[in-house]
């Protein structure tokens, strides 16, 4: 996954997310209330559009859109479901090789979330066993989520603007991606599933990882793990994780330190000692470098 940005500096997006969907729309007579990127390759927008009729159409944007309808709606519909009108609570996935063409009339707001691939599929090991390319986003129009739609109500209602703003959406973003995984996925069609390890092997991996964070993890023992050489197993590791192992472990060293500073009272010396970072230092240095503030601020912010 590519550097990500600060929480704080969401004037410098990361180019991968320059949103085709939201160059799309600002092409549009739809009108902009907020804008917001979140950090971690995340942006979030509400959008309003007034029209008699108007066609939008989104062409293999690139990166995955959640869309939410607020208002209006009742008289919008996709060219290819004639007939399949919006209103307001419903729901659109838009995944990242989707085709569609919409055509709008009268009054419609909305919100939309911004978020890669990876994002999605990253999620695919942790939370389902599954390979990151096996999976992508269904492409699905005007559905209904009770779960998806509360969180996308908290994110509406919630301030938009410094770092702990921001980084409650953030958090409430990701909460959204992982309901959208379990309920919204669908399984990626023409890909090719040589390469990579067994299933018993990728899951044993996950584990071994997930078991050992406290310690300074080699390709030599993880290679021991799997029964695979050095060189064979940091090929079919990437493919089989979508990423070479030493970013895995680093975003799983992250993720469990968000999980300890959220869900424990440990001191963070015992934090950055269970996620196996060098020293409180490092690990400070690493927790802001990626999600935009210090442990200390994340646990202040996310605990209240």
């Amino acid at each position: 996954m590519p550097d990500r940005p600060r929480l704080y500096a969401p004037e410098t997006p990361p180019t991968r997310i320059t949103h085709a969907v939201f160059n799309t729309l600002r092409g549009t007579n739809a009108e902009l209330e907020r804008f917001a990127w979140l950090g971690d390759d995340l942006a979030i927008a509400i959008w309003h559009r007034q029209t008699d009729e108007e066609e939008t159409a989104y062409i293999r944007p690139g990166h995955h859109t959640l869309s939410y309808y607020l208002g209006g709606g009742y008289r919008t519909e996709r060219n290819e479901l004639p007939g399949m009108y919006g209103s307001p609570g419903r729901l659109c996935t838009l995944p990242d090789d989707h085709e569609s063409r919409w055509v709008v009339r009268d009054r419609l707001r909305f919100l939309h979330v911004y978020f890669l691939p990876e994002h999605f599929t990253r999620r695919a090991v942790q939370e389902l066993d599954r390979e990151p390319r096996e999976l992508t986003l269904a492409d699905r129009t005007y559905f209904e989520d009770t779960a998806i739609a509360r969180l996308c109500t908290g994110l509406v209602q919630m301030p938009w603007d410094g770092p702990d703003a921001l980084l409650r959406a953030n958090e409430t973003v990701h909460d959204t991606l992982s309901h959208l995984l379990r309920s919204q996925s669908a399984p990626r069609h023409n890909v090719s599933m040589k390469g990579g390890v067994a299933p018993v092997v990728r899951r044993r991996l996950a584990e071994y990882i997930d078991a050992h964070l406290d310690r300074n993890i080699t390709l030599g023992m993880l290679s021991d793990a799997a029964g695979l050489s050095e060189y064979h197993l940091a090929r079919m590791f990437r493919i089989s994780f979508g990423m070479p192992p030493h970013a895995w472990i680093a975003a799983r060293r992250l993720d469990r330190a968000r999980q300890l500073l959220k869900s424990t009272a440990l001191p963070l010396q015992q934090v950055a000692d269970a996620c196996g970072y060098a020293d409180l230092s490092h690990f400070s240095h690493r927790f802001r470098a990626a999600i935009g503030v210090s442990p200390r601020q994340y646990r202040q912010v996310i605990s209240h």
